[in-house]
């Protein structure tokens, strides 16, 4: 299976739509807020249907658990908050037999990627979940070959995505998705980007890539993730991507940001609105802060260097 990581509002929810097109390949979302937003509040699959009523999902859940109804999702929780935090990173990638609750925490996962290759037919199973913390989780599943893809996008302008007010679709606009401070955001963006460093160095395959390089020539990163993740593409595999855009289907990710319900047509263009919009104390402070991984990441320090 494939994971998609790296800090939210970093692309990885394109990325998985774009992967989600190719032969073979069953994207689903962010599996690790499917416990409390699908299975407790019911919310829409990028399908359009509700949880409950989506077919797809029906069917997994009755492969994996017997039925939705089977999860204990108190439990889950729960094993979240004891092993899936960033704080409980060190201890995850520390050598050694993973802990009980680690090895419980991921069979949850590995149940429904199992569940969802065999409904779906599909060798390749995408999660963009994101979270670092459960990208190591995952290494205690001995039944998951697990790759990640680590998206990095410049921290300006993650930053500044965190600062817009974006409405829930799911939720019919009755609530917003989470802002972050800059300052905020800065310290989240060197968390995340060094702990699928560290993940790197436990011997799990990690491909970084750039999100602003993958924008630039989406159907070249496409080829070469196919490669990374073991998949054959033909060259009409990509008839989906046309000059400036892309042409989805309708897709089933459990969880993501409003791009996981565009059905048509996807407008691929490089976002550098930070450069104008983003202050230029806050510019200064994210810059700062992320100075070092930004250089090492190959992001110039200077904006007007980043056009």
């Amino acid at each position: 299976m494939l994971f998609l990581g790296g800090l939210g509002r970093s692309g990885t929810t394109l990325v998985e739509r774009l992967l989600g097109e190719l032969p073979g390949v069953c994207a689903l979302g962010e599996v690790v807020h499917l416990w409390q937003r699908d299975l407790r509040d019911d919310e829409r699959c990028g399908c359009g249907e509700r949880f409950s009523a989506c077919a797809f999902w029906q069917q997994v859940g009755k492969h994996a658990f017997d039925g939705w109804a089977n999860v204990d999702v108190d439990r889950v929780h729960a094993l979240r908050d004891a092993v899936e935090r960033t704080r409980h990173i060190p201890r995850l990638a520390a050598s050694g037999t993973p802990a009980a609750d680690v090895r419980e925490y991921a069979g949850y996962y590995s149940r429904i990627y199992t569940a969802a290759a065999e409904i779906s037919g599909a060798r390749l199973v995408v999660d963009s979940s994101k979270h670092s913390a459960l990208a190591h989780v995952l290494r205690a599943a001995g039944d998951i070959d697990l790759k990640v893809v680590h998206v990095v996008r410049d921290a300006r302008g993650v930053a500044y995505s965190w600062t817009k007010r974006v409405a829930r679709p799911e939720t019919d606009g009755a609530q917003e998705m989470t802002r972050y401070s800059p300052g905020r955001s800065a310290l989240l963006w060197n968390a995340h980007n060094a702990a699928f460093g560290l993940l790197a160095r436990r011997g799990v395959p990690v491909r970084r890539i750039r999100y602003e390089e993958f924008l630039a020539d989406p159907r070249a990163a496409l080829i070469r993730l196919a490669d990374f993740a073991g998949l054959t593409l033909h060259p009409t595999d990509l008839d989906f991507l046309r000059p400036g855009h892309a042409d989805l289907r309708v897709g089933h990710s459990a969880a993501g940001n409003p791009m996981r319900f565009t059905v048509g047509r996807l407008p691929l263009r490089h976002d550098d609105a930070w450069m104008r919009s983003l202050p230029a104390g806050q510019r200064r402070l994210v810059g700062a802060v992320c100075g070092p991984m930004l250089r090492a990441y190959g992001y110039p320090l200077n904006p007007q260097e980043a056009r």
